[in-house]
This record gives C-alpha cells, sequence and structure tokens, in this order.
C-alpha cells in the first residue's frame, strides 16, 4: 500500500493521477474534506480508500497499521497557506502531524517523501541551494518556519539516510482551485482576463526590480509528480531536494504566457503591493538542481510557456 496524504489537494491529487498510470491502485488518500470542492480532484481516481485526516491519525497511533504492507507515505498533507499567522495550528498541522508519519515510515521500513518549501529560504539572502546548512536560512513567515523545523529535526533524527523533503517552489497546474488566495497566478491571471480582461500585479518596492520583473521558479505540477516518482523509484536515496525548474521567471512572463495561451492582447495593470506584505516579500527565487541532477533525475523540466498553455488550454478552460 501507499498512503497519500493531501490526497484530496492539489499536489497529491496529481501523484495519485501520477501512480494510476502506473497501474497502481492500493492507495490509502487521506485528506480533510471540510466544506470544501477538494473532492472533485478525487473523481476518476483509482484509490483502495479514503479515510479522513483525524481518524487516520488515531489508526496510526493505535497501531492499526500494523499488518499493513506499506510501501510508502507520500505526506502532502498539510497546511500551504504561507499567509496563515497561527502558529500553534502550523505547528499540529506541519509538523507534529509529520513527525507522526515520519515514526509510522520507520516502524514500517517504508519510504517517506514530505514536502517542505522553497519559503524555507527565507529571503534569498543565504542562497537557494539544498546542499547549505539548513540552520544557514532565515524563513520569513510561520508557515515557513513549520515547514523549516520539520527539516531540522527530520536531519537530527538521521531520517534523511532515507527519507526525502522536497522543497516546492511555485508549483502550478490543474486541480488548484479549491485553494482560493492561495492557488497560482496562472489560475488568478486565467479568471481575471476572463471577468475583466486585465490582469492586476503587485508593482515592485524594490528599486532592483522594476514592476512585474519579480521572480520566481515557477514550475508545472506534472514535473513535480515526476519528482516523487523518482524518489519513490529510488527508496536507497533519501536526504532534502529542491523541486523547481533551476530557472527564474517574472510574473510579467507568466501573465503574458497567460494571454498568449488565450489567444487575447495583454492588459497589465500594477497596484500598490499591501504595506504588511512588503517586508516579508520575495523578489527572486531559482531551484539550485544540482543536487537532483546529480542524484539523477534527468527529465526536462516544462517551459514556462508549455506549462501554462497546458494548463489554460486543456484544463482552466474546461473547468478544470
Amino acid at each position: 500500500m501507499i498512503i497519500v496524504t493531501g490526497g484530496a489537494g492539489f499536489i497529491g491529487s496529481r501523484i495519485i493521477h501520477g501512480l494510476n498510470e502506473r497501474g497502481i491502485e492500493d492507495i490509502l488518500v487521506v485528506d480533510h474534506l471540510g466544506k470544501t470542492e477538494k473532492y472533485k480532484n478525487l473523481i476518476g481516481l483509482r484509490y483502495a480508500d479514503y479515510v479522513e485526516k483525524d481518524e487516520f491519525i488515531d489508526a496510526v497511533q493505535s497501531n492499526q497499521f500494523e499488518d499493513t504492507d506499506l510501501e510508502a507515505i507520500l505526506h502532502m498533507g498539510a497546511c500551504s497557506a504561507t499567509t496563515e499567522l497561527d502558529g500553534s495550528y502550523l505547528v499540529e498541522n506541519n509538523y507534529r502531524y509529520t513527525q507522526v508519519l515520519a515514526h509510522l515510515a520507520q516502524e514500517k521500513e517504508a519510504k517517506l517523501i514530505y514536502a517542505s518549501s522553497a519559503a524555507t529560504y527565507g529571503d534569498g539572502a543565504q542562497g537557494y541551494s539544498d546542499q547549505s546548512p539548513l540552520l544557514d536560512f532565515r524563513p520569513l513567515n510561520p508557515y515557513g518556519w513549520s515547514k523549516y523545523a520539520f527539516d531540522l529535526w527530520a536531519e537530527a533524527q538521521g531520517l534523511l539516510k532515507t527519507a526525502v523533503g522536497l522543497k516546492f517552489f511555485n508549483v502550478y497546474g490543474p486541480n488548484e482551485r479549491h485553494k482560493g488566495d492561495m492557488r497560482s497566478v496562472v489560475s488568478k491571471s486565467f479568471d481575471q482576463i476572463l471577468a475583466t480582461g486585465q490582469v492586476k500585479l503587485f508593482k515592485s518596492h524594490n528599486p532592483k526590480f522594476a514592476d512585474g520583473e519579480q521572480l520566481r521558479d515557477f514550475v508545472w505540477v506534472d514535473d513535480v509528480v515526476a519528482v516523487v516518482l523518482f524518489f519513490l523509484d529510488h527508496p536507497k536515496l533519501g536526504g532534502i531536494y529542491n523541486c523547481g525548474t533551476g530557472q527564474a521567471r517574472s510574473f510579467k512572463d507568466l501573465v503574458l504566457a497567460t494571454y498568449k495561451a488565450l489567444d487575447k492582447e495583454p492588459k497589465i495593470e500594477y497596484i500598490d503591493m499591501p504595506l504588511s506584505l512588503q517586508p516579508k516579500y520575495q523578489y527572486f527565487t531559482e531551484a539550485d538542481t544540482t543536487k537532483l541532477r546529480e542524484a539523477g533525475f534527468g527529465r526536462p523540466f516544462t517551459t514556462l510557456e508549455e506549462g501554462v498553455k497546458d494548463y489554460v488550454v486543456n484544463h482552466l478552460l474546461k473547468g478544470n
């Protein structure tokens, strides 16, 4: 069995899709549906069972998986809102929850692949190398700290000899609509273009960057799935790895690609960034992919233009 937490979410549901394409259906999906429409992400997927997160944690802690032949835990389930300020909530959902799963993986000698985050790097002053000491990084918000704290704990416990933490950069693609304001700029831009014909982007408040030229490492979700499956196929590999393209692109590039995919003339308005966001804003992120490539991951990453076109034409325009 393979457990996929956050399985009804954005990346988790695409991982299940990738497993299904391999003919794998012995999957336990774990999530918290609440009053969302995440259930739609599970339609058309094949899996053995679904269980709510709280019930799952109770089952783990009461040793109900004692006789389960467990191959891997693909842990994508956590709070992914970078704007979440409730530190106690983040400790329970991102830190303690992952510890519970790490102990289960150890007991069952199963592969653990979990979602870390590029937010652990902070403002990038120390660079974006996954080979730098973890203690060098300075997360800028409670969300980034919660991911950083688990990375440190996993390292201290020696788990990273076989467990893999993936520092996701700016992932975009189908099955993210339920994320609301936390969904990608492609999804938001698509909605704005259809509604008003115009996209709003933040002005730059850093003299080194022109308006719209703030840079991010935008990565197509199915490339992320390919990275996850690569480490599933190589159970002896462990450690922290960046999961991004290695090529930063501007928000303006992203929006222009969205307009092009819709065959519409671009119209961008630059608006002031909220004062509360300015001190914690990242103007540049770019994954150093050296370690990932040296581990043997050879697949080329989808270009921004290819990924946006695929997302818009084959998913967003079809309501996905």
